[in-house]
Parts: C-alpha cells; sequence; structure tokens
C-alpha cells in the first residue's frame, strides 16, 4: 500500500489517487518479458502460466499430501520417491478436474468411508460402512467401481 500513499509537507499521510489511477489500467493485464524473442506473447503467457501450476503442484507436495524431506542415499530409491510424490500429485489432480472439487474436501468425504471387522465365533466379516450420495457421486465421477458392502466374509 506504500506506493499508493505520499507524505504531506505537514508529515501527514494522503493516497495518491494519480498513481491509484495509473495502476488501474494494469489490472487484468500480464506484464512478461524473456529474452527468447521467437516465442510468441501466447507461448509466453502460457509458459508461466505452466510455471505457476508448477509451482502450485510442489505447495501441495508439500502441504495437502503432507510429505516431508526423506533423506536416501541410493540413486534408485531417490528417483522411487520422486515418482511416488509424482503420481500421488497427480491422482489429486486428476481427482480435482474429474469432481470439481478441492482435494481436502473429496479425502473428507472419503475418509468417512470405513471398513469394520466382526468377529464371529465361526469366522470373521469385513464389511463397508454405508456409502453416503456425495461418496456415491465421487465414484461415478471418478469412474471406480463402487465397493462391495461386504468385503470377505471367513
Amino acid at each position: 500500500m506504500g506506493r499508493y500513499l505520499k507524505e504531506l509537507k505537514s508529515g501527514k499521510l494522503t493516497v495518491d489517487k494519480a498513481k491509484i489511477k495509473q495502476a488501474e489500467k494494469l489490472d487484468g493485464k500480464y506484464l512478461l518479458s524473456t529474452s527468447d524473442k521467437s516465442l510468441s506473447a501466447e507461448d509466453i503467457a502460457l509458459g508461466y502460466k505452466q510455471l505457476m501450476e508448477v509451482e502450485r503442484a510442489f505447495r501441495t507436495l508439500k502441504s495437502t499430501l503432507s510429505l516431508r524431506p526423506v533423506y536416501h542415499t541410493k540413486d534408485d530409491r531417490i528417483r522411487s520417491h520422486v515418482l511416488l510424490c509424482w503420481l500421488a500429485l497427480l491422482l489429486v489432480r486428476i481427482t480435482e478436474l474429474e469432481t470439481g472439487l478441492s482435494w481436502p474436501r473429496v479425502r473428507a468425504e472419503l475418509e468417512r468411508l470405513h471398513l469394520g471387522e466382526f468377529l464371529h465365533k465361526d469366522g470373521r466379516v469385513l464389511q463397508y460402512t454405508e456409502l453416503t450420495q456425495n461418496q456415491r457421486n465421487l465414484f461415478k465421477k471418478l469412474n471406480i467401481k463402487l465397493p462391495a458392502k461386504i468385503k470377505s466374509i471367513g
């Protein structure tokens, strides 16, 4: 906000309306620069938008997926870890795009689905809780077969 203020001789601060008018002319516009003269304005803008998406993806990896640094010493373990993180992020993004919901909302809804274990002298039964309509809708949007109510009897 400081750039839109000016100090009067009396020391009092006032809003510089001329600077606000000047800034309003740029509202909703991108100011981009590149050293590659062969790129079109559209390519430059798309590149920056993709960069913002990649940065958002890394923030998601650290926050939404709660991933923290893992220290591996072998190259194959490092590559495997990065691949698993990337696959998790891919699943999150596909889920968001297909459902139109944020990952935290989808996750919260699906975390309400539980598998109960019921023991009896003749064996055990694994049974899912009843699906809510929201859960059914999520499975349908994601083209995932609904889980059977009874997982196993044995």
